[in-house]
């Protein structure tokens, strides 16, 4: 978002902040401990009573509060009658914000780091003012709350440990099939985990057949939908299933993505001929085989042999 948002900012008022008077323990908020404090707090990601008391204290007490939209924020602020001033963060202005906000730590101020949803950090903005911060001798804190991957993962079905999250996959289909390549040879090297992606909801079609490409329609997979909203919607199969769901209903809204790792007697070469047969449909023989080559670990002659040998049978 560009700072042309910076218009529904709360003005950040300079003055001294008057410390609380009674000293920090277990059931006190971060923001009245003595000297200056950085606290990540974790926010609803979609139903507004998901968020603790303790966050609630952090916000109220905080000189500022750091967001990514102050217009999402305010809904949250608004909702609990809470009047601390707000500041754009996001990943085209954190680099250059960052001496403003440190030198007010510095000087003894307590500032908040909300996301527009969730955990801080997580796929989120943030980590280069908690890493400096911590750098430069700053207490940095957080406040636990809600996290889309964590409750798609106890809601999916799919093995809960180990689990990997990885973020968002890249946007394009040629970088996604190389990025799943990597771990699906990850796994061959024994990786043996279940896969956690947040995804665009214009984009989970397709990757849902490129996941298919690389590790088999018949992976158990699993779509968490809306997550704690009225329309929440867990949607679990193989690859195929529920592709083939989203095919006939278009995904609205937030999406976390999960992939059950892989069965215990795979060993992937008996998949060459399957994942080799799916590639060719849309690849060239030499691009399928590059392709193929990422996740199968066999001799790149072998696999390109045999996609050869396919290729003439159609």
């Amino acid at each position: 978002m560009s700072d042309l948002s910076s218009s529904a900012q709360t003005p950040v008022v300079d003055s001294a902040h008057k410390d609380s008077d009674h000293s920090y323990d277990n059931s006190a908020s971060p923001s009245s401990r003595q000297g200056g404090c950085l606290t990540l707090v974790a926010t609803p990601i979609g139903n507004l009573a998901d968020i603790s008391e303790r966050a609630l204290t952090t916000l109220r007490e905080a000189e500022l509060i750091l967001c990514e939209d102050t217009r999402v924020t305010a809904k949250l602020l608004q909702a609990y009658n809470i009047s601390t001033p707000t500041r754009v963060l996001h990943d085209h202005n954190e680099e250059e914000r960052l001496p403003f906000f440190l030198e007010k730590l510095h000087a003894g101020a307590k500032i908040a780091l909300v996301s527009d949803a969730g955990t801080p950090l997580v796929s989120d903005p943030g980590y280069r003012l908690a890493r400096a911060a911590m750098a430069q001798n700053i207490h940095v804190t957080g406040i636990p709350g809600a996290n889309a991957a964590a409750l798609a993962l106890t809601l999916s079905g799919l093995p809960p440990l180990p689990f990997l999250f990885l973020g968002f996959p890249p946007p394009r289909s040629q970088a996604r099939l190389t990025a799943f390549g990597t771990l699906r040879a990850a796994e061959q090297a024994g990786l043996h985990a279940t896969l956690i992606w947040y995804e665009a909801p214009h984009r989970l079609v397709e990757t849902l057949a490129d996941l298919a490409v690389i590790f088999g329609p018949e992976r158990p997979a699993a779509v968490g939908r809306e997550l704690t909203k009225r329309f929440e919607e867990m949607v679990r199969g193989s690859l195929a299933e529920v592709g083939r769901h989203f095919d006939a209903t278009a995904p609205r809204g937030e999406i976390t993505l999960l992939l059950g790792p892989p069965a215990e007697d795979d060993d992937g070469a008996a998949d060459l001929d399957k994942h080799l047969v799916e590639a060719l449909q849309t690849h060239s023989v030499k691009d399928a085989a590059a392709l193929v080559a990422g996740f199968v670990k066999l001799p790149k002659r072998t696999i390109y042999a045999r996609a050869l040998e396919l290729s003439k049978k159609d």
